[in-house]
């Protein structure tokens, strides 16, 4: 039973691997079908022409999108905890701290924040395509 499994889970990684290695070395030696198919599967997909620039910038975007998100658990936590403490000093002093460094992280944040995006609005491969896509913010 534990063998069937495991040379199930093996070919559920190896195959796709021989097939699209297959598949590339068919398309290297023609370069300029993979450039239709690239341009092709782009036009059904409706995805118009993205940069390299605006691709890092949403990257880029998301992820300090989570980390605002966290602080803002930290600073909602930091208040229960600060409201529910009864009196007890230990227990603000912790809530205190936690809300400072919860308000530390979000300026750090919101600066990382401001400064990719005027490095990305201001750098030359990120500038307006004319689609509509924007490269951060």
């Amino acid at each position: 039973m534990k063998r069937s499994f495991v040379l199930a889970l093996l070919s559920l990684f190896i195959f796709p691997i021989i097939v699209a290695s297959q598949a590339s070395g068919q398309l290297i030696q023609n370069p300029e079908e993979l450039e239709r198919m690239t341009e092709e599967a782009g036009t059904t997909a409706n995805l118009g022409r993205v940069e390299v620039g605006q691709i890092a910038a949403r990257g880029i975007q998301v992820v300090l999108g989570f980390l605002a998100i966290i602080f803002l658990g930290l600073t909602l936590m930091a208040g229960f905890q600060w409201m529910t403490a009864g009196g007890n000093e230990d227990q603000i002093k912790k809530a205190q701290a936690t809300l400072k460094a919860a308000i530390i992280g979000l300026v750090i944040v919101l600066a990382a924040y401001t400064i990719t995006y005027f490095v990305f609005a201001n750098l030359p491969f990120s500038g307006p395509s004319g689609d509509g896509v924007t490269t951060s913010g």
